[in-house]
């Protein structure tokens, strides 16, 4: 592969890769949850880049549960829409636990972008210091 200019093996590299993401969609999902860990756990300005990547900070929101649930929602909903083009129909749902305390939940429903549309199902847990933790 040393014969080919520096472009070209990144461009033989990525094809190589969706071939193998599309034939293992496991490996594509376990990718796409690296991803969103990463998301949702950059707080928006913190990419030089691209000031509007990650999610704003939580710990900004009203006292609301209810409200900054659905604010949040709204927010990832809209960060994985555009920084997450593996993921279409991306529904977000926000669930408060009284046990728990200062802790949110939510669960993430979206369809893979694969041959066979595959939806999946991701639950996250933001607890008091802002940090998400996602699991399948």
């Amino acid at each position: 592969m040393h014969e080919f200019r520096l472009l070209d093996r990144i461009r033989l590299v990525d094809k190589e890769n969706s071939r193998k993401a599309g034939k293992d969609p496991l490996k594509m999902i376990q990718s796409v949850l690296g991803h969103i860990q990463r998301i949702l756990n950059t707080r928006q300005g913190n990419v030089l880049i691209a000031q509007d990547y990650g999610i704003p900070d939580f710990t900004n929101y009203e006292n609301n549960k209810a409200e900054a649930g659905k604010n949040i929602e709204r927010a990832i909903r809209k960060t994985l829409e555009k920084y997450e083009p593996r993921l279409t129909s991306i529904h977000v749902t926000s669930f408060t636990d009284d046990d728990e305390g200062l802790t949110l939940s939510f669960q993430i429903q979206a369809t893979l972008v694969t041959q066979n549309h595959t939806l999946v199902t991701f639950e996250s847990v933001v607890d008091s210091g802002g940090r998400v933790r996602i699991k399948q």
